[in-house]
């Protein structure tokens, strides 16, 4: 019988669940919400009910690897989750080895996003290399030697709380000048009103409030070339771009990989960071560094970087 591995991807929304083979084939899938579990306990019954229901051929099952919030791969909880109901240490390991006796992997969302481009994606070919998540926040997953890095208590690489700035914008732990309150979908989205208030061009967003902005539309209205979005996706690209050129002098990636939902954007993203970024290098580092965008599927992309986690 061939074997499988379950993919978990917990999101503040929507908690994902697949099997996946060794080959990255997203055999079934089923997804619920994350918040309909007033309890934790109730929670990680809901995930167990759920593997049942997608296990119907009763397939071999090899491990779980999950991927959530906050998470402590060494302790095996997550911890204090800003967007999860709830709160203090989850010890979601211990729990899940209730139902399960096979081995449970737990890492950050952006670590498996690592993992998953290693695996399946485009770092099949690099033992050196750093995938940024740019989605309502910013989050990093570094691999040097094939290795991941986690640290020595499980939070290394957390880039998208480095202050480039000290009296910018709060990130959601507080950080001035964080670069994910810059380099996101929320970040662009604080950038389209920083530049409605700087500049006096005409711009559909001028009669748009902030929460009802989407990262689609300003890509969309950069591509009827509106000036506010073009110029929030320069500011953008040009931070990040910068940010990662100091990035590669503590780890010299082979590549650099961009996912997540502002990296959708294509070159509206691609091309001011890969300008900034070049434009910022150390001399030695110049054009040995690539920046690529994710290989992953986006609809499967979260449950196959669970399942690499899984499969490692």
């Amino acid at each position: 019988m061939n074997k499988v591995v379950v993919g978990i991807d917990i999101g503040g929304t929507i908690t994902k669940i697949g099997l996946i083979d060794k080959n990255g084939k997203c055999i079934s899938k089923i997804s619920f919400r994350t918040k309909e579990n007033n309890d934790f306990d109730d929670f990680i019954k809901n995930i167990n009910d759920s593997i049942i229901k997608l296990n119907n051929k009763n397939l071999d099952i090899s491990s779980i690897g999950i991927g959530a919030p906050n998470a402590n791969s060494l302790e095996g909880t997550i911890e204090t989750p800003a967007n999860l109901k709830w709160k203090g240490k989850l010890e979601i390991i211990k729990k899940l080895k209730n139902f399960f006796n096979i081995p449970i992997k737990l890492s950050n969302d952006a670590n498996c996003a690592a993992m998953g481009e290693m695996l399946y994606g485009n770092a099949k070919s690099f033992s050196d290399f750093i995938v940024i998540t740019l989605g309502t926040g910013l989050g990093s997953g570094i691999v040097s030697n094939g290795k991941l890095i986690q640290g020595f208590d499980g939070f290394a690489g957390e880039l998208g709380h480095f202050s480039i700035n000290n009296d910018g914008r709060l990130t959601g732990l507080g950080i001035k000048g964080g670069l994910e309150s810059y380099a996101s979908a929320t970040g662009l989205k604080r950038t389209i009103m920083y530049m409605l208030a700087k500049y006096t061009d005409n711009s559909i967003f001028r009669e748009v409030p902030f929460n009802n902005l989407h990262g689609e539309d300003i890509t969309k209205a950069a591509e009827n070339n509106d000036p506010i979005a073009i110029k929030a996706y320069e500011y953008t690209g040009r931070i990040l771009g910068k940010s990662l050129a100091n990035f590669v002098s503590f780890s010299q990636p082979e590549a650099i990989i961009l996912t997540g939902g502002l990296a959708n954007s294509g070159k509206w993203i691609l091309k001011p960071t890969i300008f900034h970024f070049e434009k910022n290098l150390l001399p030695f580092y110049k054009k040995k560094v690539k920046i690529l965008e994710s290989g992953l599927e986006e609809k499967d992309a979260a449950i196959l970087g669970a399942a690499a986690l899984a499969w490692k």
